[in-house]
């Protein structure tokens, strides 16, 4: 299988805030451009990112799930709490005294797109950032879940601008179970719709994720408690969890957002022996989206230029968010190269 790579208007984009300042460890910015869509056509974008680090130093996007954000970490200029706290901070891998991280929206998120939106848009839109902010080449691309299948395609389409891939519970392609339960999460929201209540259906499609996301194991240790009765009905031990996390994921996410980006997890497909650069791959053992078996496929696809390090974890999928102190080693390892101090 291969992918011919879609034309990106580069020449069409524009900053819509200041550009980068040398003088600040950290700054947001806003481009609109042109992107050629597989889709869609050429379609208006806005490209939100942030960069933090010392101006200068090596490049690492740092991308995660369909809900993560420019943000990963509190610093001294946006000091709001990050998706990625801890993994972004003194002392670790990606030390903002060592190395520049860039993170970006991902087209999409703010629900403007309602079409289909495939992977290999969200790596071109990528390469039109880094055309605009002048970065040649990424010493690494860090994805996470959805980020993970971004940098494949970033790999794929743009190898030149790559020197490293790390790909942490993203296979090549979607697992059919996985789809089938992203497909039962939309057809919720579809139905909170009809009932002119698509909040509540979102809210919903989300509770169901985090029982995808987490483990038994984890579900066992928090929420082994004996159910309630309430105003004459039964509530178990981990309802008030779920409801809290369908309610914060209401609040901050549109609900084009939710089913576009989820249809874009399965319209992902890439070929391993495309991906021609040196490939970390982190599987995490209990993963129910993403099947350790199918991390191996995707590494014995690469060949030599893929390894595979593995994770017991009972937070499932969740793991890179959670096991902060491994996955900082998993990538310190990762990003020590011949003639490259750690």
């Amino acid at each position: 299988m291969s992918f011919a790579t879609a034309a990106v208007a580069t020449e069409s984009f524009a900053p819509l805030s200041v550009p980068v300042d040398a003088g600040r460890s950290a700054v947001r910015g806003e481009i609109a451009a042109v992107l050629s869509m597989r889709h869609g056509g050429a379609r208006p974008v806005r490209l939100r990112y942030e960069l933090v680090g010392r101006a200068g130093a090596p490049v690492v996007v740092l991308a995660g799930g369909i809900s993560a954000h420019r943000h990963v970490a509190a610093n001294a200029e946006f000091p709001e709490k990050g998706w990625a706290e801890g993994l972004v901070a003194a002392g670790r891998t990606l030390d903002p005294a060592v190395r520049q991280v860039l993170a970006f929206d991902f087209i999409g998120a703010d629900g403007a797109l309602d079409l289909p939106i495939d992977t290999a848009d969200q790596a071109d839109a990528l390469a039109l950032l880094l055309d605009h902010l002048d970065i040649a080449q990424l010493q690494s691309f860090v994805g996470y879940s959805y980020g993970a299948l971004v940098g494949q395609q970033f790999a794929v389409r743009h190898p030149q601008r790559l020197a490293r891939l790390v790909a942490v519970s993203g296979a090549h392609r979607p697992h059919p179970y996985a789809a089938a339960w992203r497909a039962l999460q939309r057809r919720a929201v579809a139905l909170g719709q009809l009932q002119c209540a698509e909040h509540h259906g979102l809210a919903l499609a989300r509770q169901f994720a985090m029982l995808s996301y987490r483990t038994p194991e984890e579900f066992g240790e928090r929420f082994d408690a004996p159910p309630e009765v309430v105003n004459g009905r039964v509530r178990v031990a981990a309802e008030d969890y779920l409801d809290a996390a369908g309610a914060q994921y209401v609040a901050r996410t549109p609900v084009e957002a939710y089913l576009r980006l989820s249809e874009s997890i399965d319209l992902h497909r890439v070929d391993p022996a495309a991906i021609g650069v040196p490939t970390v791959v982190v599987a995490v053992e209990g993963d129910r989206l993403v099947p350790l078996a199918d991390l191996v496929g995707l590494v014995e696809g690469l060949g030599p230029r893929g390894s595979l390090r593995v994770l017991r974890s009972p937070y499932g999928h969740d793991a890179f968010l959670k096991e902060t102190d491994r996955i900082d080693a998993i990538l310190a390892t990762a990003f020590r190269t011949p003639g490259e101090n750690a």
